[in-house]
């Protein structure tokens, strides 16, 4: 996953300036000059090999160009291989540091934001990194054939001016603090990327072309179907830069492929790869275990973070007729006891996701408040009459409550929207019965769906498991074509543009757009427009506390469950790391970027 990239956007009354970083919303940690990040080893040698498993759903790769819509591209390629505007630092959020760019300027009416070029910066075959460079990758992105997401998030954006070779220009159609941060944090290629005899190729047509980028590593060894190894590049031009010091330890990165969990886990055991993150309780508790543990060669280890708990939810395709009226939806949340399931599956490993903002200022809680209302009474007319009152709470079966309380609740929704019991099954007006089909691209979910569908079944709705391999999944979630699947949505401290595109109603009828429900309110896009125009954090937490209400009370997801730290295996005697996680690392993310190889490995 590439790091979450960050930049402040100044006060528009400020006078022009240019800095090494901003804070989006305060100061920064860093100061000019400083050395390197504080969860570095600055020190650490360089050598050795890391191999790591996958991790991406797909069993295989047939591209090198992880932008364009069609194909597969190998896990990790596009954070290893592409340098961009700023990076971001794990330790703080709302922060950025200038890596291709020696210093931003952010114009006082808040309309532009100028980025100058490191004169060092250097791709992969030599060339300097330009200013032309720059603005080959932004109209790439722009283009017809990369994802609808690149479009939603810049779509603010006016256009790119070239100054001169070292200077770019990024001009906004408006005011909008979030933009700078997003165009900093777009990844730079080279221009001669797929070129032929100096003319460049359609972008789409760039798939097995080794990319040019300015990253730390290159592509090394490839067995297609197997694993993917990135090399370090030796002449690094960034190497003994502050943003940098003391990352891409590593002399290679082994990413190896397996058909499936259990595969995955085995090899591990085997000794196969030194790295791994589990997402399964279940792995977690009772299989991560075996001789090589025993030893201490391999170590089971979690790691607290304080990243946003995101919103990993099942997912209603509101397209479809079956989920247009709200209370349908959320009768479909109450036949779900996720206190059993944490009981029986989880090991009482999780917490309850709610809204999308957890375990950030952004998550709302309790009565609306006057700046919230004032938001949302416009609106009111257009939204469940909920969303004015109490924020939601999942529904519990934890004593008073109970699931037999929450089945009468759900049955007494589904009347109301027009559904009853006869025949043998939940029937609407015109004698339809209530059946509906998760989309998955994973077998092992059938063991955490199939108790929901149980409770279901008692209100007389058949819910069908439908498991497919990873490319038609991801080809039907492209097209929306699922009543409902499981997502997990990444979270963030800095709610922006992005939500647009998840949750806009341009988006719901993009294809290949982050719009999986569908949802189409005006409310939620003049919510989030009032999110991306916040000039202070007191502007910003009224605008996405409003948002998250008006998304709970919709119903459109229906949360599961989120895990405070990272659940980690590692062979410790081949790896090393820092004495601390920085609590805003994720997961592997952090062990590629600061780990090492021990100087000598058994």
């Amino acid at each position: 996953m590439r790091r979450l990239l960050f930049l402040v956007f100044v006060a528009w009354v400020n006078p022009l300036w240019a800095a090494h970083g901003y804070a989006l919303w305060g100061d920064l940690k860093y100061p000019l000059g400083f050395d390197h990040f504080d969860y570095v080893n600055a020190a650490a040698p360089k050598g050795g090999e890391l191999r790591l498993v996958s991790n991406l759903r797909v069993s295989t790769f047939d591209k090198y160009n992880p932008f364009t819509i069609k194909g597969s591209a190998p896990a990790y390629l596009s954070e290893l291989m592409f340098d961009s505007l700023l990076t971001g630092a794990l330790d703080e959020t709302g922060s950025g540091y200038g890596l291709l760019a020696q210093d931003v300027v952010v114009a006082p009416d808040g309309r532009s934001a100028t980025f100058t070029l490191r004169r060092q910066a250097r791709f992969h075959n030599g060339d300097p990194v330009l200013a032309q460079d720059v603005k080959f990758s932004f109209d790439a992105l722009m283009g017809p054939y990369t994802s609808p997401a690149y479009k939603t998030m810049l779509d603010d954006v006016a256009g790119l001016d070239v100054l001169d070779d070292h200077t770019v220009r990024y001009r906004f159609k408006k005011p909008n603090r979030e933009l700078p941060l997003t165009v900093g944090g777009l990844p730079v290629f080279s221009r001669a990327w797929g070129a032929e005899n100096g003319k460049a190729k359609r972008f789409d047509a760039i798939v097995t072309d080794i990319p040019i980028g300015s990253g730390p590593y290159k592509i090394g060894p490839v067995r297609f179907g197997k694993d993917i190894t990135y090399v370090r590049d030796p002449a690094y031009w960034a190497r003994d830069l502050n943003v940098r010091r003391g990352t891409a330890n590593f002399d290679r990165i082994t990413v190896k492929i397996y058909k499936d969990a259990t595969a995955r886990l085995e090899a591990l055991k085997a000794g196969e790869f030194d790295l791994m993150r589990f997402f399964s309780a279940g792995d977690w508790a009772r299989r991560v275990n075996g001789k090589r543990f025993d030893t201490g060669e391999l170590v089971k280890k979690e790691y607290r973070h304080r990243l946003p708990t995101g919103f990993q939810s099942y997912v209603l395709n509101t397209r479809r007729d079956l989920f247009k009226d709200v209370r349908v939806r959320q009768a479909l949340g109450l036949a779900m006891d996720f206190e059993w399931m944490n009981r029986q599956l989880f090991y009482n490993a999780y917490q309850r996701v709610n809204g999308l903002f957890g375990n950030t200022d952004c998550a709302a809680s309790g009565v609306t408040s006057p700046e919230e209302l004032a938001l949302l009474e416009p609106w009111r007319a257009q939204l469940p009459q909920a969303v004015l009152g109490p924020m939601t709470v999942p529904p519990s079966t934890d004593p008073p409550s109970s699931l037999r309380a929450n089945l009468r609740q759900a049955q007494a929704l589904l009347k109301a929207a027009g559904w009853e019991f006869r025949d043998g099954a939940l029937r609407n007006a015109q004698g339809e019965p209530f059946e509906m089909e998760f989309l998955d691209s994973n077998e092992g979910s059938a063991r955490v769906v199939t108790p929901w569908a149980r409770n279901l079944e008692k209100l007389g709705i058949t819910l069908k498991f439908r498991p497919v391999d990873f490319a038609l999944y991801q080809q039907r979630l492209q097209k929306f074509e699922f009543d409902m699947t499981s997502l997990a949505y990444g979270g963030t401290h800095n709610p922006g543009q992005e939500y647009a595109d998840l949750f806009g109603s341009k988006a719901a009828d993009q294809e290949d757009s982050g719009n999986m429900s569908g949802i189409k309110s005006p409310a939620v896009d003049a919510l989030i427009n009032h999110m991306t125009a916040a000039k202070t954090k007191a502007q910003l937490l009224p605008a996405c506390r409003a948002l998250e209400r008006v998304i709970a009370h919709s119903h459109v997801l229906i949360p599961q469950w989120s895990a405070p730290t990272h659940r980690m295996v590692f062979n410790h005697w081949r790896l090393n790391q820092p004495a601390t996680m920085p609590p805003y690392a994720q997961g592997e993310g952090w062990a590629i970027d600061t780990w090492w190889a021990k100087p000598t490995a058994r």
